[in-house]
């Protein structure tokens, strides 16, 4: 996709998205089945833009702002959860590589369009060498790695004395080994293999400290004085977390409430699912769970658009709020799975796979509702919150 035909506004990337939402949602099933998104749906979010929301404008990309980010994201998990995770992924890791030093990111975005992925968890080792670093091992959860273009791979640097400094550091997927090992029940067409690195040369350039980027500091020359790059990294991934778990509750309720005028209730006298009493209960139970999660996105969504400064206390909140609205995406989900009939059990049948999709998501460490809700309580209890990553 050339830079002529990107979108001319935020409506307009956001009506591009719901433009392909049939395509990606009927690529799910095989998208599950392949264990990664599919080719064609690649190539749809890409020609419609999603790929240039958080690559700075002077490379061609977007500076989407968070709002419209989070109604994009929220487009394409309703349609296929799988290809939500692997677009919020790719949407994070892009955002990070801008703040990267500038040469590092001459070489990332020389297309506009490039797909970037990463993982933080530092499995990965790295030594210092003339120029660079020497980086080797393996690293799980890398999401999309399949169509990626660069991954950024987290590593830890031992110094013998103290805790290992943690580095991400950017690196061409052709230059690592993906292992066919994403073989699970939720979010399985996301493609989160592992990488490995073996004996890879990182530049000097192409590496970021992880402590500094916490504390707001990164090297990014271009980006330094940008307010778009100066929202904290890690309220942007409950940011862009929130609006996948929405999405799927979303359509799950939809999928439900029209499927309900299509079928009875086996063993009893309704022939028709949307006339019985029970079913309206459980309809407005998932409706009132997903229009509460919707209120808490939006709260801290907002709170996130307004800028610095943030307290410590706002930082657990608003952690504690993206892991609670994954919970009652998780909860409205499950409900409206357990009204759905066997017949739902079909692997055609959209909310069997929400339910698994959404389980995953509430497992991830990030996301996690108890984690979440203890670190808050921490800080309401006068303690230390006991992570870094706020």
């Amino acid at each position: 996709m050339t830079s002529a035909s990107a979108p001319r506004s935020d409506s307009e990337l956001l009506a591009r998205v719901r433009e392909i939402r049939p395509l990606i949602a009927e690529h799910a099933l095989r998208t599950e089945q392949e264990r990664r998104v599919t080719g064609e749906v690649v190539a749809a979010l890409t020609e419609a833009g999603v790929h240039r929301m958080n690559v700075p404008r002077r490379y061609g990309g977007h500076q989407t702002p968070l709002r419209t980010q989070v109604d994009v994201l929220a487009e394409v998990a309703g349609a296929c959860g799988s290809a939500g995770f692997t677009a919020l992924i790719q949407a994070g890791c892009a955002f990070i590589a801008a703040l990267f030093p500038d040469e590092a990111q001459d070489e990332i975005f020389a297309s506009p369009d490039v797909r970037v992925g990463g993982t933080l968890v530092p499995d990965a080792t790295a030594v210092a060498v003339d120029g660079g670093y020497l980086v080797n091992g393996t690293s799980g959860f890398a999401t999309g790695c399949r169509h990626a273009d660069w991954h950024l791979l987290t590593v830890r640097v031992e110094s013998g004395e103290g805790p290992p400094e943690m580095l991400w550091t950017a690196v061409p997927v052709s230059e690592l080994e993906i292992l066919d090992d994403w073989h699970v029940s939720g979010l399985a067409g996301s493609g989160s293999n592992s990488v490995v690195a073996h004996d890879v040369l990182v530049p000097a350039h192409r590496v970021l400290p992880v402590g500094p980027l916490l504390a707001g500091e990164f090297p990014s020359k271009a980006n330094a004085d940008d307010p778009f790059y100066r929202m904290p990294v890690l309220l942007l991934f409950c940011a862009w977390t929130a609006p996948h778990a929405l999405g799927v509750a979303r359509a799950s309720l939809a999928g439900f409430t029209e499927r309900i005028h299509r079928r009875g209730i086996t063993y009893t006298f309704h022939t028709r699912q949307h006339e019985a009493t029970v079913t309206h209960l459980q309809a407005a139970e998932a409706a009132m769970r997903i229009s509460c999660a919707e209120l808490l996105a939006d709260a801290f969504v907002a709170r996130i658009e307004a800028g610095e400064p943030f307290t410590q206390e706002e930082r657990a909140k608003i952690r504690a709020q993206s892991g609670y609205v994954a919970r009652l995406c998780k909860e409205a989900v499950d409900l409206i799975a357990s009204a759905s009939g066997a017949s739902s059990l079909r692997l055609d049948v959209p909310v069997q796979r929400a339910v698994r999709d959404l389980h995953a998501l509430n497992l991830h460490s990030f996301v996690n509702p108890a984690t979440n809700l203890e670190l808050y309580g921490r800080v309401l209890s006068g303690l230390d919150p006991g992570t870094l990553f706020l």
